[in-house]
């Protein structure tokens, strides 16, 4: 595939055959209109590109030898049997009138958002979902020979291959894996607009609503898992508890006056609290001693 591009750009941009004789009748009769109108006919010949544009020459409806012209790179171009330097390197160059014609073909990188597309997921739930697209012009040769609106089949293109991606998810997976799925996304898109001289650089997933009834069955399976594992939680709690009660009652039954002092620290906790009655269990060991008299 990339030897077939590669050859495409090169029959464009040097094509074998030539205009012909009556192509060259007109050619020269162009160049004599520009010498006799000189040299009021050299603002409108000299055209001028920006850093960032490059331009297309069509001349008798076939694109000049050289392909785009732009700033930076010094091209020629052939008028009859003289060559003409094309002063691309500071963004001027030169057309003949009534024959040639160009076309300015924008090179940064241009974004724009996809619409929210109604989807049905592998798992069968329907969802909106949209998201953003960075591609830019990478040959200008191919974006004008070879479609014809190259943002706007770029922008259609996008939105089917969001569609056609998220239809082989299902719900969880479009939750979670966004920038997987961004990823096919701008590999599928780069491939389908290679013919056309379109890098895309980047996509990303903006958003993805549900509807109002699967988000509320979302939130309340969500609120069952939360209040199942705070039981569990919760009983593990009093689990360790009790054990830890069992091992606490082991060592007061080890000695007597442990229960006394658990006693009289109870008693100090109570205290501390501004009560107006207190009841405090009294040990009948204590009594014991009076009963006997």
């Amino acid at each position: 595939m990339e030897t077939k591009r590669r050859e495409r750009l090169t029959a464009l941009e040097n094509p074998d055959s030539d205009v012909g004789f009556c192509g060259w009748i007109l050619v020269m009769f162009s160049i004599l209109l520009v010498l006799v109108t000189f040299p009021v006919s050299v603002w409108m010949c000299i055209k001028i590109v920006k850093e960032y544009e490059r331009a297309i020459i069509f001349r008798l409806g076939r694109i000049l030898r050289g392909g785009a012209k732009g700033p930076g790179k010094p091209e020629c171009t052939e008028t009859a049997e003289i060559t003409v330097v094309v002063f691309t390197r500071l963004g001027l160059f030169f057309i003949l009138p009534c024959t040639d014609s160009f076309i300015n073909v924008d090179m940064r990188t241009i974004t724009f958002d996809i619409p929210p597309q109604e989807v049905l997921t592998k798992d069968s739930v329907t969802i909106s979902v949209d998201g953003v697209v960075y591609y830019r012009v990478q040959n200008a040769t191919l974006a004008v020979a070879n479609i014809t609106n190259a943002d706007a089949a770029t922008r259609l293109l996008a939105q089917t291959t969001l569609r056609n991606v998220l239809g082989t998810k299902n719900l969880s997976e479009i939750l979670s894996d966004r920038e997987e799925i961004a990823h096919s996304m701008q590999s599928t898109l780069d491939d389908a607009t290679d013919d056309w001289g379109i890098k895309v650089e980047r996509v990303e997933i903006k958003d993805v609503k549900l509807p109002q009834q699967l988000q509320r069955a979302m939130a309340a399976e969500a609120e069952a898992t939360r209040e199942a594992r705070a039981k569990v939680i919760a009983a593990e709690g009093e689990m360790n508890a009790s054990r830890a009660l069992k091992e606490a009652s082991m060592v007061i039954a080890e000695s007597p006056s442990a229960l006394q002092l658990r006693y009289l620290q109870t008693l100090n906790t109570i205290a501390a609290e501004k009560n107006s009655t207190i009841i405090f269990p009294l040990p009948i060991d204590m009594m014991q001693s009076f009963l006997k008299c």
